[in-house]
């Protein structure tokens, strides 16, 4: 009857303890808070003891901490006032690329009684960078014949920063021959188009020199400027044709340096050199610029360094085809890189408490987190433990886990449990990583 009865409080103990874990988790809204780039470290970010609903002390008292997905500490919380400040400057562009908008998220562990507080920050552009464009000078061939109202793209600029901070707009010096239209593509970003409003002469002038300027829209405005050489040729009347005028193609992101991602071919009707046809990547961002190598000749892409979807995971190539008399054709290629299981799982020890004392019920041995940076099922995961010891994993968000004991331990039955933490994808192949815990048994 002793024995039940214990049993019984045992049970009520741990129904007790996942009501009140229920409750911690689910009274937490997850929150976002954000910050301009560039401020200062130590800037006020929130005050977690009035959006926790906690009393003052008891983010100490219950051992309080900021974890980020990255580790990185970017963020500092002092457990006596609630406060969360940066711990350094952030650069949007450093942590976040072209993306939009950029998220930074992170948890407040909290333990006795564990809870996980959800939350993001969000990093807001500044205009810190100017455009710039990819040469200093590019260069034009255009046929005389050529009627008002046609259109030559010109290569865009590259700014940084993002929304109304990028790129806006394009003018070109004033001139009696041509004037700078803006385009969007589908991605967002803004191209220059050249359009001739009048009829040329070569025999009147043979060259033309003009300044192209690109204009974000911050506050105040940034600008860049290009010089643009415009040579007026004798008449050529074909101009390359692709033989498709969009490519889309996958690679592994394994795939070796050298390999061949994709061969464009563009034709041309003309005789002579206005027929033979040249390659060249017409847009080239500062990603493309080290990873993709364009044979002129062949219209062969190969890569020049090795992928990695976790970094990457598109990129959009603009190629070229001169002819020898000046003409051009434009195709676009798409390169989706695959996705390949070759990061390992992760796991981060949050917490370790050891010994721990005999004869107690159900005591919290440690807290970790598991995460793989592969996506689908390469990034799915499961944690286990041996089945011979006296200790189960309990999951919770975020990929937490804590390692309990399954009821009392024995001090004089076994004073020492070397417990073997697995992790495993369901990538294929499948990868694994396994942490060693050592946990000693105090006496009672």
């Amino acid at each position: 009857m002793e024995a039940g009865g214990e049993r019984f409080h045992q049970q009520r103990q741990v129904l007790i303890l996942f009501l009140l874990l229920g409750v911690t988790f689910a009274g937490w809204e997850s929150r976002r808070y954000s910050v301009m780039e560039e401020i200062e470290s130590g800037s006020f970010v929130a005050n977690l003891v009035k959006d926790l609903g906690l009393g003052v002390g008891e983010l100490a008292a219950r051992e309080a901490r900021v974890v980020s997905e990255d580790n990185e500490p970017r963020l500092q919380l002092d457990l006596q006032t609630g406060k969360l400040t940066l711990n350094e400057k952030l650069d949007r562009e450093e942590m976040c690329g072209a993306t939009d908008p950029c998220v930074m998220h992170f948890q407040v562990l909290l333990k006795k009684p564990l809870g996980v507080f959800r939350a993001e920050l969000l990093v807001r552009d500044i205009n810190d960078h100017a455009p710039e464009f990819p040469e200093r000078e590019m260069t034009l061939k255009i046929l005389e014949n050529s009627p008002p109202g046609s259109v030559f793209p010109l290569k865009n600029a590259q700014d940084l920063d993002v929304g109304n901070n990028n790129i806006q707009n394009y003018s070109i010096s004033p001139n009696s021959y041509f004037h700078v239209s803006t385009r969007n593509r589908g991605d967002g970003r803004k191209y220059p188009e050249l359009v001739l409003d009048k009829e040329l002469d070569r025999e009147k002038q043979a060259l033309l020199r003009l300044t192209l300027t690109a204009l974000d829209g911050g506050s105040p405005p940034r600008s860049g400027t290009t010089q643009v050489r415009i040579l007026i040729l004798d008449i050529n009347d074909n101009a390359p044709e692709f033989a498709q005028a969009h490519y889309q193609v996958q690679v592994p992101e394994n795939s070796p340096v050298g390999a061949l991602v994709v061969k464009v071919s563009a034709r041309d009707l003309d005789t002579g050199t206005n027929g033979e046809v040249s390659y060249s990547l017409f847009y080239s961002s500062q990603e493309m610029s080290p990873t993709f190598e364009l044979n002129s000749l062949s219209g062969e892409v190969r890569l020049i360094k090795k992928l990695d979807f976790e970094t990457v995971s598109s990129y959009d190539l603009d190629i070229d085809a001169f002819d020898g008399g000046g003409l051009s054709g434009k195709c676009s290629v798409f390169i989706e890189v695959v996705d390949v299981n070759d990061n390992a799982p992760e796991l981060t020890i949050s917490s370790l408490t050891s010994p721990i004392p005999e004869n107690s019920p159900e005591t919290e041995v440690a807290l970790f987190r598991i995460r793989d940076r592969d996506s689908g099922d390469n990034g799915k995961m499961t944690c286990s433990i041996q089945d011979d010891l006296p200790f189960i994993l309990k999951p919770s968000e975020e990929n937490f886990y804590t390692l309990v004991t399954n009821g009392a331990l024995d001090r004089e039955s076994k004073a020492e449990y070397n417990v073997t933490i697995t992790v495993t994808d369901l990538g294929t192949p499948r990868l694994k990583t396994e942490h060693n815990i050592t946990v000693l048994v105090s006496d009672v």
